[in-house]
């Protein structure tokens, strides 16, 4: 069922909203896209009301891995919009065609954009929004909004983004309700056990900004720890930027793997392979992660492997090595230098400990989900859990409940990889993952009185959010 035409039954105004989506990313984004193009399709009284979160001052995606050069790994067709609605102005092409550059874009014959490019085009589409999304602020807490002993409502406290949860509330503290919350607040950085960033060690999320403004290298060294896509492009960024500085590759693996991108192992991005994985029994979900966790997880596009290589080996042949692969290594310790860091790394094979004075040790180590209940607080006492303690997740991304709770929880990332597979971190699934979202927002009207306008809850004392205009797309 398309979002636009999923049927819903009138209601009455109300001083709330439909919708809160917690933070403002690209899942967050496609949903709010989705709606958009529900409501131009819809009557008034069928409207999806929705407001966001987003911490950061103005949009913004993986800004610190915005490296020259870098292209996607996901094709251009794969964007907000296009799967679910290929004629949607908020597609890519629609984008090219708005920027001038459609034509030089073919030109290319390629369907991979720069990641510079595909950012300017998700703050294309992220720009319409503005008048709805609360940048700058942080959801610290949901919490039900209970009538006649059943939750039909949540209340979303927010604060400046910064400020902290240490239990003391704000002037400007605001609480925001509505009928629904989709939680999508992303990933949080992995770092090695024992290890912590600071001013010479920093994860890859923060590598533009940090060696943009990387003044005293007096190491003339750099270590990028990990084996993936991310760690591969800071070394060959730190090679190409630095000239005169070594850098090493450091990782437990003889080399990089490359990342399987046949057109069959993709298919295990494509919107139906989300269905083939939520029906199957828990052991083939395993399966299949294990199965295709080298489509996405610790692998590299085989051209950067192959540039590298080349890199590594004509310095051999001019004698003068700085770049430096050092396979079937481990990170042991990390020490941070009055000009510098010092990683200790050991040999897997041999023994040899190592000590390395760098000028900065980049972790390029991964993430980790957020779990979603932690914002929830006691509410998370009311989600139903597997057997490993996983949330129990439906089939269109709504945590399931007990009977006491009729508001809806959804759940956008990689806290739903057990139920839904690998692309719930990923862009791949994002158009049509967001349109399952807002037919399932539709659908749950039937049953239950629904909120249609939106502002701060009463007696809160929070600055009034205004109103929340809908644009016809």
């Amino acid at each position: 069922m398309s979002a636009g035409h999923a049927n819903a039954a009138h209601h009455e105004a109300s001083p709330e909203g439909d919708l809160i989506g917690i933070g403002f990313g690209p899942a967050n984004l496609a949903l709010a896209i989705a709606v958009e193009e529900h409501n131009a399709q819809c009557g008034p009284g069928r409207a999806i009301r929705a407001a966001f979160v987003e911490s950061q001052p103005e949009f913004g995606w993986h800004r610190g891995m915005l490296l020259p050069g870098t292209t996607m790994q996901v094709s251009f067709l794969k964007d907000l919009a296009t799967m679910r609605d290929p004629g949607s102005r908020f597609t890519f092409l629609h984008y090219l065609h708005d920027r001038g550059r459609l034509a030089d874009f073919i030109n290319q014959k390629s369907f991979f954009p720069t990641r510079l490019e595909f950012h300017d085009y998700l703050g294309w589409c992220a720009a319409g929004f503005g008048d709805r999304v609360h940048y700058g602020r942080e959801a610290v807490a949901v919490r039900p909004v209970e009538r006649d002993g059943r939750v039909d409502g949540f209340d979303v406290v927010t604060r400046p983004a910064g400020s902290g949860t240490d239990g003391r509330a704000p002037d400007d503290e605001r609480t925001l309700r509505a009928g629904s919350v989709v939680l999508g607040t992303g990933l949080r950085p992995r770092l090695p056990e024992g290890v912590t960033t600071g001013p010479h060690v920093w994860h890859t999320r923060d590598l533009r900004f940090r060696a943009e403004a990387l003044t005293l290298r007096p190491h003339r060294r750099f270590a990028v720890v990990g084996a993936g896509q991310s760690a591969a492009e800071a070394v060959e960024y730190l090679h190409r930027e630095f000239p005169d500085a070594e850098v090493c590759a450091v990782f437990t693996r003889y080399g990089y793997s490359p990342a399987d991108d046949s057109p069959f192992a993709n298919r295990i991005f494509d919107p139906s392979a989300v269905d083939d994985f939520y029906r199957a029994p828990d052991d083939v979900k395993q399966a299949l992660l294990g199965y295709h966790a080298n489509t996405n997880y610790s692998v590299v596009d085989g051209e950067l492997i192959e540039q590298l290589y080349r890199a590594a080996y004509q310095e051999k042949v001019a004698g003068s090595e700085r770049l430096r692969v050092l396979g079937t290594t481990a990170l042991t310790a990390v020490e941070e230098l009055p000009s510098g860091a010092r990683a200790v790394v050991r040999s897997l094979t041999t023994g040899e400990v190592r000590e390395l004075d760098c000028d900065a040790v980049v972790l390029a180590t991964g993430y980790v989900p957020t779990d979603p209940r932690e914002l929830l607080g006691p509410l998370a006492e009311d989600c139903l859990t597997d057997e490993l303690g996983r949330l129990r997740i439906g089939r269109d991304h709504r945590v399931a409940t007990t009977d006491r709770v009729t508001a809806g929880i959804y759940v956008q990332g990689a806290a739903a990889e057990h139920t839904h597979g690998i692309t719930s971190s990923l862009l791949s699934t994002l158009a049509v993952r967001s349109g399952e979202i807002c037919d399932s927002l539709l659908l749950g009207r039937a049953g239950r009185d629904v909120f249609t306008g939106f502002g701060d809850a009463p007696g809160t004392g929070g600055a009034p959010s205004g109103p929340v205009s809908v644009v016809a797309g």
